[in-house]
């Protein structure tokens, strides 16, 4: 009986032993997958906000308009909404209202016809103009009827010290272009260089025709040097300093020149003198054959002369000789 007894007692206990190695390897199981981390998710990349379409900077200008006309120059770098406001004292004939109207280069602006009232002794008007291209600069007009005038002149900065007269090389050698802004004028984003092609500007790539081209840019410089120069490189080039809202634009004339251009007014004074000189040796050559000739003709009629007078003599002294006989 303690015998069976105790054999129990091993199963039974082999038994616990193994029910607690299961549950220790599923603790172990349920463990290892609870600490595991998720996968991470890769997120989309953003799509970066678009650029406003309308300009963010606003400007405004006011002109008292003190005559009959008056013109106001404005340098505009970037897009902006520019407000632009007019205000006429008006004459002896002042109406209480008068009708006016806004042009761009001298083309009406039909939605731009308002009526002002006569306020405080004046007439005032401002007008919105959103700037955001160079096709929007020009010249901006407001009429005040048919009496007063106001202009605005809308433009990017203009170069400075552009050369006028041509630039003149020669053939093989290598030049030098310079545009500069003026001191005073904002720096521009960048700067490109244009060659004349016909009617249109072809962009010079330096990059792509280094073996040709060479652009220097400095700030408020710029360069173009032209390597190994032919004579169809001449023609004229435009430099571009290029702004948020427009490029403003100056050119220069070269012109390239074989080394035997400089010489050709004296090769043709050297020719005119060597016909001279041949005309007056040819003269002095023919005024002396006819003065031979004439020496000639002279010599001959005297030597008929004395020829006659010598036969003259003979005849006489044969004459005295034959009255001796």
């Amino acid at each position: 009986m303690s015998i069976s007894c105790m054999h129990f007692s091993c199963q039974l206990l082999l038994l616990l032993s193994f029910h607690r190695h299961v549950n220790t390897n599923l603790s172990v199981s349920e463990n290892s997958t609870f600490i595991t981390e998720p996968p991470v998710e890769t997120p989309e990349p953003k799509t970066p906000p678009l650029a406003p379409l309308t300009p963010t900077q606003t400007a405004q200008r006011s002109v008292v308009l003190t005559g009959e006309n008056h013109t106001e120059k404005i340098e505009v770098v970037n897009p902006v909404i520019l407000n632009l406001e007019c205000v006429w004292p008006g004459n002896s004939k002042s109406l209480p209202n008068i009708t006016g109207y806004w042009t761009k280069d001298g083309q009406t602006i039909e939605t731009s016809y308002s009526n002002i009232p006569l306020e405080n002794d004046r007439y005032r008007l401002i007008k919105e103009f959103t700037i955001m291209n160079e096709e929007d600069l020009g010249i901006y007009s407001y009429l005040f009827g048919p009496k007063a005038k106001v202009e605005f002149i809308l433009a990017a900065p203009h170069l400075g010290e552009v050369r006028d007269k041509p630039i003149v090389s020669y053939v093989g050698d290598s030049v030098v272009m310079l545009c500069k802004m003026d001191e005073k004028k904002p720096q521009p984003i960048s700067w490109n260089w244009y060659i004349q092609n016909g009617t249109n500007k072809v962009q010079i790539e330096s990059d792509a025709n280094a073996h040709k081209y060479k652009i220097t840019n400095e700030g408020k410089k710029t360069k173009l040097l032209v390597y190994n120069l032919t004579e169809s490189d001449s023609g004229v080039y435009y430099c571009g300093a290029v702004y948020g809202v427009a490029t403003s634009m100056g050119h220069m004339q070269l012109r390239v020149i074989t080394y035997y251009e400089p010489l050709k007014p004296f090769i043709g004074i050297l020719a005119e003198v060597v016909v001279l000189v041949a005309v007056i040796l040819l003269y002095e050559k023919t005024g002396s054959r006819k003065h031979g000739q004439s020496g000639t003709e002279e010599n001959t009629d005297q030597t008929n002369n004395l020829s006659h007078r010598d036969n003259d003599v003979a005849e006489g002294h044969s004459s005295t000789r034959q009255r001796k006989v």
